[in-house]
């Protein structure tokens, strides 16, 4: 049975591959975040939107990594793209890292779509000793046989190269006639992140940041002193700002008094 013959794409925008079901289940539930909601990442979100937009209209574009920072709106940015591009033909697959092995028969059975099909793979990093990151590679970049053209991949992880870097490693890096040669453990870890075109970075939020998304959730609040004080508090209490700092402040006080002391 086809993976995606339970699937009916004209109506359904998104769907996630299960293992224990050996397909894929229509997302019910799509998380509305709206792209114009998002704050702080305006750079980000131009580069990703126009890699999209050639996607879909048949033009060269690029396998897209964004990495950094954990709270920046890496996954939110992707999530925000399909409700987006939905309309325009865009669909999307979610993948988890364990479940990348199914990688290579998920996209047998989407290739020959009429839609434009982003696989979606959240927190993606990868341990030493494991192996399922070689399935990815032969995706993004193919083998014998050419990846799909309406099939692209976007990954987020806290990782710039997706796999672990040790000391050891480096310490086996050499010079040969003055030029450094990586050892193959980095030559290794380089190469997966190397097949995303597009690499995106996510930093952590200057406070100014961090209250304009704050701001942006609690639009009616006439006091804006009081709303940035308590704001900084519930961020310093956390140890960090970020957009999911904001969103938990959020859902602490929406529709309450927020208290001043």
């Amino acid at each position: 049975m086809s993976v995606s013959s339970t699937v009916d794409w004209t109506t359904t925008p998104a769907a996630v591959w299960r293992r224990h079901r050996s397909g894929l289940r229509a997302i019910r539930r799509l998380d509305p975040v709206q792209w114009e909601a998002l704050t702080g990442i305006e750079r980000q979100q131009q580069a990703l939107a126009r890699n999209t937009e050639r996607f879909l209209a048949g033009e060269p574009s690029n396998n897209a990594l964004l990495w950094g920072a954990r709270g920046t709106g890496k996954s939110s940015v992707i999530k925000a793209l399909l409700n987006r591009y939905r309309d325009q033909g865009l669909r999307m697959i979610e993948v988890d890292k364990d479940d990348l092995v199914n990688l290579p028969e998920i996209v047998d059975d989407i290739c020959d779509l009429s839609f434009r099909f982003v696989i979606f793979c959240d927190d993606l990093s990868f341990d030493a000793g494991e192996t399922g990151y070689k399935a990815l590679k032969s995706v993004l970049e193919g083998s014998l046989e050419l990846p799909p053209d309406n099939v692209r991949v976007y990954a987020t992880s806290n990782r710039r190269h997706l796999m672990p870097e040790f000391m050891a490693d480096n310490l086996a890096s050499d010079m040969r006639g003055g030029e450094l040669h990586p050892a193959e453990a980095i030559e290794e870890q380089v190469s997966l992140a190397d097949r995303f075109g597009l690499q995106l970075s996510f930093y952590a939020f200057s406070q100014e940041v961090y209250l304009q998304a704050v701001d942006a959730l609690f639009p009616d609040v006439a006091d804006r002193e009081a709303l940035h004080r308590q704001a900084i508090r519930f961020a310093t209490g956390k140890g960090v700002r970020n957009g999911r700092t904001a969103q938990q402040f959020y859902r602490q006080y929406a529709g309450s008094e927020l208290p001043d002391r």
